[in-house]
């Protein structure tokens, strides 16, 4: 018998909850400007609750060769990758339409 997940009942294996949470998020990506004009791309907006945000961080670290970081909630990437970030979320399932780049 495989474990049951406790809020949908569905067995873990193909349980949903993931992915309609990254359905239902509002997420906001946009550029801050550090000390000695370095830029950092923001990510905020992910519920670390029911995402794994370290894996995602990671995930985007990789891809996109860059240093990074998971602040107070919200995922802090060296450089300005604010398209190419948005790019690797739709990817892993988060919906296009809740993802709010600023210019």
């Amino acid at each position: 018998m495989s474990e049951i997940c406790p809020k949908c009942g569905l067995p873990k294996d193909i349980c949903v909850c993931e992915v309609i949470v990254k359905e239902q998020q509002k997420i906001r990506i946009f550029l801050e400007k550090r000390k000695w004009g370095r830029d950092v791309t923001i990510v905020e907006g992910i519920n670390d609750k029911n995402v794994n945000i370290k894996e995602l961080v990671s995930k985007l670290k990789s891809k996109l060769a860059c240093g990074g970081t998971e602040k107070n909630g919200r995922i802090e990437l060296q450089g300005d990758h604010r398209e190419k970030v948005a790019e690797i979320l739709i990817e892993s399932g988060f919906s296009p339409e809740n993802i709010e780049i600023e210019r």
